[in-house]
This record gives structure tokens, sequence and C-alpha cells, in this order.
């Protein structure tokens, strides 16, 4: 029986999904009502248009490729199959869509009916039931990445987003902004033979991090089989700390455009759990190490106490032999090597103490200027010809608030390690710039506030992340034995942190050093040096002292001493001794008490005491450490002068002597 035409036509007419015929040209020739409305026309309007129009802009170009590859080998191909398609009303609005493609041939020649669906119903259940899915995955993630180390967090996270997007790899690099060179961290269904290729493609393809991508994930552009793998898709979320991008998490995929808006959500969703548990881990590494170079810092601050009263009997008991000997050639060489190795004891205690932030500093304003000339002097004989040393410092520069001896050794010391790491020579470069942390800013142990900072760096050898990570730590060297004790590093980290300052270290092994020293900017310009303030004449006197020393042979050392300069010596082991002899002795006119004295009241606290009930009462300290609960009684300026251990007969000579005229004055 024939079907009469009529009937066709009303069933293209009445048909409950958009239809439209194309011609071979692209060119819609027929359109039913549905259509019409489904995209926002008047009936009749589509005819005439290229097919295009029902497609967003960005797609036209794909869709034409894809229209023409169809019609050469045209098909059936049943509503659903193949990957869910976006629809454009006249509005510019879009909504997803499922198409059926169906060829026709007629006299006039052939033609193609596109049956168009509207699924945005069944869209948004698809979409509900892929976030209930992700959220469990995310749910996971977060709990792995809490209850797990920062490795097992890497080792396992791959093949957990693998599976929730149905993808089959999943990378883990990192990478500077600024450059190209992509390090690959972790690695899951990629075959071995692959991965050169594929990173070669993935460091030509990915773009530079920009704070857009926190938002939305870029796709890869991959070139697939031809570079040597076999991923045709990519999806690559950044890894941030703070506005710093540290990497990426990168999904891949053997399929083209497999990676819909909700597949990017949840990618970066679970990127955002892994900066945080790289950055978590990242601080609690600081943290320990902070504690670790603290308790060593306790520790050698103690060692060096014990070592300076050591250091003070030898001293003195071979300067009252030397007196003893008189001049006695073949003693005096003797007394004198031993004296200098006392010295040299002396140097190793300051450099401990100055790591453990217990060395007492006296800070003023210094000319940065001034001071890289004065050094670069210095440092151009050192360092020899094959280093060419270049310091860069502005004429304008603020002055820096610190000890300038200790800032000296400082740079010294960086550029020594410098020029060791440059066994071949290279450039060395000293700077100094002005940089203002304020609150937002200041993390890790940087503090807000306004810094000077002198910039190190060198082209030499470099430290590869677990040297970079101890090498602030004492007697830690990498140098062959005899050629480095350890402790250069470490004297400027504890000298810039008792400073206020903060250090920050990059170095990369084959590609130098970079060491940047930030110090408190001078809240005043550099005041001209005050005249030396002449000692008296004469270390002698006969004004009557007391000595409290907890150590039996220090106490006898300096009662020795001080009597052979002409005083009158009363001596105490502690300070409730020291004070009893105070109340008992009117005539005790200068106190000299060493800063710890074992359990009880510290030389401060007793010197506190005594001057309140005696405020005519001149008073000294000593110490081989200063205790952080003594520090704000023993600083400079205050009225407690501070003599260190060890010293010498005529360096406590002189010390008491300008105690006693200073407060007799």
């Amino acid at each position: 029986m024939h079907t009469p035409p009529r009937m066709f036509r009303a069933l293209f007419e009445t048909a409950p999904d958009a239809m439209v015929v194309i011609d071979l040209a692209g060119f819609i020739v027929l359109a039913n009502p549905q259509a019409a409305r489904r995209f926002g026309y008047a009936n009749g309007e589509l005819v005439g248009q290229a097919v295009e129009v029902l497609i967003p802009h960005n797609a036209h170009a794909a869709h034409r490729d894809h229209r023409d590859r169809y019609m050469s080998a045209p098909r059936e191909r049943p509503m659903g199959a193949g990957q869910e398609l976006t629809g454009l009303r006249q509005d510019g609005s879009e909504f997803p869509v499922e198409i059926a493609l169906s060829p026709i041939h007629t006299e006039e020649g052939a033609y193609f009916v596109a049956s168009i669906r509207d699924i945005s119903d069944t869209h948004r259940a698809r979409q509900a039931l892929a976030r209930a899915r992700y959220d469990t995955f995310v749910a996971q993630a977060g709990q792995l990445a809490l209850e797990s180390s920062i490795e097992l967090t890497l080792d396992r996270l791959p093949e957990m987003i693998a599976s929730a997007l149905g993808i089959d790899a999943v990378l883990v690099v990192f990478g500077r902004d600024s450059g190209r060179e992509l390090q690959l961290r972790v690695v899951h269904g990629v075959l071995p033979q692959e991965l050169d290729a594929l990173m070669e493609d993935l460091a030509q393809g990915e773009g530079p991090a920009e704070r857009s991508a926190r938002v939305q994930p870029s796709e890869l552009a991959l070139t697939a089989l031809a570079s040597g793998h076999s991923f045709r898709s990519g999806l690559c979320a950044r890894l941030f700390d703070a506005d710093r991008s540290m990497g990426s998490l990168i999904a891949l995929a053997h399929q083209a455009h497999v990676f819909d808006r909700e597949a990017a959500h949840f990618l970066q969703s679970v990127t955002n759990l892994l900066a945080a548990a790289l950055q978590r881990h990242h601080t609690q590494e600081q943290l320990a190490h902070a504690q670790r170079l603290e308790a060593v810092g306790q520790l050698t601050g103690g060692i060096a106490h014990d070592f300076n009263n050591l250091l003070t009997v030898i001293s003195g008991n071979l300067q009252l032999l030397e007196a003893e000997v008189g001049d006695r050639d073949d003693m005096l060489p003797i007394i004198g090597s031993a004296l200098r190795a006392v010295g040299r004891g002396a140097e190793l205690t300051r450099k401990l103490l100055a790591f453990a932030r217990r060395q007492r500093l006296s800070p003023r304003p210094i000319a940065p200027v001034q001071l890289l000339a004065d050094l670069g002097l210095m440092l151009r004989r050192t360092l020899g010809e094959q280093v060419d040393l270049d310091l860069d410092c502005p004429e304008q520069s603020s002055a820096v608030y610190a000890d300038p001896a200790q800032l000296e050794a400082a740079l010294i010391n960086l550029a020594l390690n410098a020029r060791d790491a440059m066994p071949r020579g290279g450039r060395l470069r000293i700077s100094v710039s002005e940089a203002h942390i304020d609150d937002t800013a200041a993390r890790d142990e940087a503090h807000a506030g306004h810094y000077v900072v002198f910039r190190v760096s060198d082209t030499g050898v470099g430290m590869a992340p677990e040297v970079l990570a101890r090498a602030f730590e004492p007697f830690f060297t990498t140098k062959d034995p005899g050629k480095g004790s350890g402790l250069g590093l470490s004297l400027v980290y504890g000298f810039v942190k008792q400073s206020g300052g903060h250090i920050r270290s990059e170095s990369r092994a084959g590609q130098g050093t970079r060491i940047e020293l930030f110090l408190p900017r001078a809240a005043h310009s550099v005041a001209p040096l005050p005249k030396a303030n002449a000692a008296a004449e004469s270390m002698r006197g006969n004004e009557s002292v007391l000595v409290v020393e907890d150590e039996p042979e220090v106490r006898l050392l300096v009662i020795a001493f001080l009597r052979s300069l002409g005083y009158t010596v009363l001596a105490a082991a502690n300070a409730i001794e020291g004070q009893e002899l105070l109340d008992a002795n009117p005539q005790i006119e200068l106190l000299f008490s060493d800063v710890i004295l074992g359990a009880g009241c510290t030389g401060a606290e007793l010197a506190r005491d005594a001057r309140r009930l005696r405020p005519g009462l001149s008073i000294l300290l000593t110490s081989g450490y200063e205790q952080p609960a003594a520090e704000a009684q023993v600083q400079p300026g205050s009225e407690f002068a501070l003599l260190r251990k060890p010293y010498t007969r005529e360096e406590l000579g002189a010390a008491v002597r300008l105690a006693l005229e200073k407060w007799e004055h």
C-alpha cells in the first residue's frame, strides 16, 4: 500500500523531537515547529540558514569537519549514541542535546535528517549523580590527606582520581611558573616507554600559571601517537602555594573530549586538597626544623657556658704562670702557644653562642654602602682572581640596624662558602635592597616590618634539597674532613635571628645558591661613631670588691687577678652569701658577679636588689652565656655592664676600673 506524502508531512510536523533536514551544503531546508520552539525561532525562520546556527560559536569549525566526514560516509546514528552535545538558542543560551542522524535519498538528491532532543532534565539528573559520586571521592581524598603522610597521599591519590573520572592516567608534576622544566613526582597509568614523549608534550602545551587556573582547570592539547604516546586529551589543575604555582595535577585519557565541567570541578577540588596537604607538610617540616635548631641551640649554649668557664681558668692560670716565669725564653713561647689556643677556643664558643642566639650583640645603624665598600676591598684579596665579585648597593640605601662586626662576619662567611662552591671560579654577587613585609604577606619565620636585604648569590655547584634543609644546622658540612667546621652558616643563622631578622635560601644542584639576609631597617640614619672612652691610665686600684662566682676555680682566679691589681677582695659562692657580705661590709664599692649562679637567684637579680638597697654601689657582671631571662638586664646601654668570659687580667682590670669610675662620675 502506498503511504500518502501528506502523512509523512504530518509525522514530521508533529514529532516530539526537534527535526531539521539538511542538504549537502549544510543548509537547513526543512525545520518542524518543535525545532523552531526549541531553538527560539519563529516558524520557517530556520530554513535557509547553515546548521551551525544551532551550535555554540566555539564549536563551529569542529562541527563542519565532523559534518563533512559524516556526509562522505553517511550512516544511521541512533539517539544517544556518541558524546553529549550542546545546542544554542537564538537568545544565546545553551542547553544539552542528543542527536539522531539519518541519510535520505530523493529525486532531488541526498539529504540528511537530524532529530534533536532536549535532555536538560536528564542532564541535570546525570550531573546530580556525578556530583554525588565525585563528592564521595573528594571526602575519601580528604580523609586520606588528613590521616596519611604526604608520601602515602601522593602515592594513592592518583589512582583514586583515575577511578573517579574513569580515565586512564594521572600525573603529579612539580615545576616553576617561569620555566618549562617539569619534575615528575607521581605516575599512574603511563607506560615507561611513553613517559619521555608525554613529558615533552606537556612541557610544550602547559602555559604559565594564572589566577584563572585556580577556578577552572585548563584542557591540554596533546599530540597523540605521533609523539610516542597514546593520550588524546588531558586536563590540568594547578597546585598553588599562596600566589605561587608549585606544580600541577594532570588527568589523561586515551579518548578525546572526555572531561566535562563536573570532571573539571572535581579535579580542582582534589587539587586544592592536595595543595593544602603539601602546605601542611611543608609547615610541619619547618616547625620540626625550627624545633631541632632551638634544641641544638639550647644544648650548644649550655656547653658554651661551661666551656667558657674552663677557658677562663686555663687562660687565667697561664697568665699567672707567665707573670711568675718572668723573662725565661724557654717558657714564654710555650705559654704563648697555649694562650693562642685559648683564644681559638673562645672564638669557637662565640660561634656556638651566635647560633644559639645567646651572644650579646651591640647593634647600631650601619650604612650598607660603606659596609660593602670596606668589605669589598678585603674580599677581592681573599677570594682570588677566579671569583668575579660584583657589589651592588644603591647610594641612598637605608641604614640597617645590626651589630657591625657580626654582620661583616656573616657576609664573609657566605662569601667564603660561595668561593668554596665554585672550585673552578665563577660569579659572586652581593647586593642590597629594601623590602616591606605587611601583615598579610608575613608567613613562615618572616615578621611584618621594614627590612634591609643583603642578597648573596653565586654560580657554584648548588645544593640538593636534602642538603639545603640542613645547611644551617651546626657542625653539618659537605666539605672534606679538615676543610670546614660546619659552623659558618649556623653562625649566620643565629646572628640574623637574634637581630630580629630572617633568612631565605634557595639552591639547586648545579645552578648555584642564593641566600637573603632580612635585617631590620634602622629607625634613624647613621650617626658618627662616638670617640672611644679612654680607659683609666692604670688598671690598679685599692677599692673593696665583692666577687660572686659559683665555679670555685674561676672564683679563685678572679680573686688572684684583683688582688694582684691592688684591690681588696671578698668572695661568695652564691647570691645568698653575696647578699650577706654586702649587708655586713658597707665598704664594698663594686659588685662583680657571674650572671648564672646555679640554682636560686641570678647575678642580674642580685645586682638589681643590691642597687636598690645601695644606690651608690658599682656593678659589673660577667658571663659565658646569657640566659633570655637575664637579657633585659644586660643589654647594651643598661646600667649593668657585662664582661664576657674568658677574659684576661688586663681586660678584667680595665672593666673594673671603668665600672668604678663610671659610677663615681
